[in-house]
């Protein structure tokens, strides 16, 4: 069996993203999850509406990651009625970022009936729903090259440890890459930021070559973690990621949500 490094899998992908992205979504089902929801997502005017179209909502949540929250549809609910401007709402109080980036695109609660007239919610859904479904398919292969692609688009929206802590993939890039202990987490919150703080600046991660090179490391390492490069077979979706999958504690998460509801105050 031919295998390859993560580092080459990954670096094969982004090299020309648009064809990789034009690859990797060609398939007939997502050609058509696409159209439907392009035809339909303007003529939704209400929460109401969006909750009671599966289908648009089922695209919507899985372009942002959501897809393991689709029976939780009074969280979802409650999650778009409270919006984003309260620093009390829901969205800004829960640990899990994915919650914020949802209401802060499907805004009903500040923009009402026009908001489904955003391009956000259209063509930028959309993009990124195609990109969740590339990285789906890099992870069939090679858990690590995914893990890769989706540190790469969230890296620049880092801007603290804290926030980090708070995604559970982001921060299985940062404990490999930084060859953290595995209990860390068990530490409680402050030892965890003060161990990363001293071993990243978070401002390298909007700096593309330093990213890169973090990127390079974190991709040596996983290699060596799981016994080496991975197999360049047959690309296939798998389910994406979510934030429940990886290393950090129930109790880091709940200390990120207490954190901010004190800044709510």
């Amino acid at each position: 069996m031919n295998m390859v490094s993560t580092l080459i899998s990954y670096q094969a992908i982004t090299r020309d993203i648009g064809r990789s992205l034009a690859l990797a979504t060609s398939d007939r089902m997502t050609q058509r999850d696409k159209t439907y929801y392009l035809a339909e997502i303007s003529k939704i005017d209400s929460i109401d509406d969006f909750m009671s179209n599966q289908r648009v909502l089922s695209f919507a949540m899985r372009a942002f990651g959501l897809e393991d929250m689709l029976n939780s549809k009074a969280l979802i609910r409650k999650v778009l009625e409270g919006g984003i401007d309260d620093r009390r709402s829901l969205a800004n109080t829960l640990a899990d970022p994915r919650f914020r980036e949802f209401a802060e695109a499907f805004n009903f609660k500040r923009y009402g009936a026009t908001t489904t007239s955003f391009g956000r919610t259209q063509q930028g859904t959309v993009d990124r729903f195609l990109r969740q479904a590339l990285e789906t398919n890099a992870g069939r292969s090679n858990e690590g090259v995914r893990l890769a692609l989706y540190f790469e688009r969230k890296a620049p929206t880092i801007n603290s440890v804290y926030s980090l802590l708070a995604d559970r993939a982001i921060y299985k890039v940062i404990e490999t890459a930084l060859d953290l202990p595995t209990n860390l987490p068990s530490a409680g919150i402050e030892k965890q930021v003060a161990l990363i703080s001293q071993r990243l600046d978070i401002a390298d991660l909007k700096d593309p070559k330093e990213l890169a090179r973090f990127i390079s490391r974190f991709a040596s390492l996983w290699d060596i973690e799981n016994g080496g490069s991975a197999s360049t077979s047959g690309v296939v979706g798998i389910a994406p990621l979510t934030s429940g999958q990886f290393g950090i504690s129930s109790g880091t998460l709940a200390s990120i949500q207490a954190l901010r509801l004190n800044r709510g105050r």
